[in-house]
């Protein structure tokens, strides 16, 4: 039986994320450009097909724990013998220790969400979101001020070729890790799949996105037992109505020195002045 310490076996089998091609521009002069290199991944579990994910392939064997993870598919790490991936057949086999059969029985309904690259939620996982207990944790605007400036060093795929999101996991100031993909989901569950492989805990950490706060992100995150979520871009209803049941500190349009809190503020220490026109606005709307 597997230990603790268990990593399943696993290929090593990223990719360069762009290719260069040609492009002409506004003067008819031509261009040697890096745009992203879309690519289809299927994920099987013991031979059954789970879904096909469009990724940059940087981190496949990530991607794939992580969506078993955050889908619910697989709970304990433990029970994964190996995770093999093939880009000649663009697909990641999952041998289960059990290699059980009733994989169609289990997981139920898909649930089509919202956003870049189409996520899903499986049924089951909706009946585990109950469990959800997140700490609580107290922030500072000026580490957030700080915490974005150090982001801004990262997002290397979208300088250079554009068409891509970035998640980061964050400790502090400090990015853990970063990983950029075709769309958000898959940043996620790579970083999920991360957390998972390496035993980390999410009770210290902040997560950061440049997608939307969608009800799936949030979801997302609140399962990897981070309490705290922060993105560059807006949120919709159901992303912020879940925020507030699991108690995820909302950031939303977060950069540079600005940022929208939508829930949580009584967590956060307001240590940096306002300049003096702004704190006269303040005053006179709070009056």
């Amino acid at each position: 039986m597997p230990s603790k310490s268990y990593r399943p076996e696993m290929t090593d089998a990223g990719i360069q994320p762009t290719i260069a091609v040609e492009a002409v521009d506004e003067f008819r002069n031509i261009r040697e450009m890096h745009i992203a290199d879309e690519r289809p991944l299927t994920i099987y579990v013991d031979s059954y097909e789970i879904v096909t994910l469009m990724t940059l392939g940087k981190t496949p064997e990530l991607l794939t724990l992580g969506y078993l993870k955050n889908q619910g598919i697989v709970e304990d790490i433990n029970e994964i013998r190996s995770v093999q991936v093939d880009w000649e057949v663009n697909a990641a086999a999952v041998v289960t220790w059990s290699g059980r059969d009733d994989w169609k029985d289990r997981l139920g309904p898909r649930i089509v969400t919202t956003g870049c690259g189409q996520g899903t939620v499986y049924g089951n996982i909706l009946e585990q979101l109950n469990e959800i207990e997140l700490p609580v944790t107290r922030l500072r605007q000026s580490d957030i001020y700080a915490l974005l400036k150090n982001l801004a060093h990262y997002n290397d795929v979208y300088k250079s070729a554009g068409a891509v999101h970035g998640c980061a996991l964050c400790t502090g100031i400090e990015v853990a890790v970063f990983i950029e993909d075709v769309g958000r989901h898959n940043a996620v569950d790579a970083i999920a799949g991360q957390m998972w492989l390496e035993g980390t805990s999410g009770h210290d950490k902040l997560f950061y996105t440049t997608g939307r706060l969608t009800s799936e992100m949030v979801m997302k995150v609140a399962q990897m037992g981070i309490p705290a979520l922060v993105s560059r871009s807006g949120i919709t209803q159901m992303g912020l109505k879940l925020a507030k049941d699991f108690g995820v500190t909302l950031f939303s349009r977060a950069k540079g020195n600005h940022f929208l809190i939508y829930n949580g503020a009584e967590h956060i220490d307001f240590d940096v002045s306002l300049p003096p026109k702004r704190a006269v606005a303040n005053l006179k709307s709070a009056g």
